[in-house]
């Protein structure tokens, strides 16, 4: 299991979810004052069985 920090971050937890069909497929951090904006990136897609963008949403499911 992780670790949990007690001290005040930056960092959030974000999903990122096939923008193909929906699904959230990983799970990622990231520094909210370095990058504001949403993040994209172009990963696999095991429902799908390709590569897709996935888009950056702070819903955890």
């Amino acid at each position: 299991m992780a670790k949990v920090s007690k001290k005040k971050t930056q960092r959030i937890q974000i999903a990122l979810v096939c923008s193909v069909c929906k699904a959230q497929n990983y799970l990622s951090q990231k520094n909210k004052t370095n990058t504001p904006d949403k993040l994209k990136f172009t990963k696999y897609c095991k429902w799908c069985k390709k590569a897709t963008e996935h888009k950056e949403s702070t819903k955890l499911k």
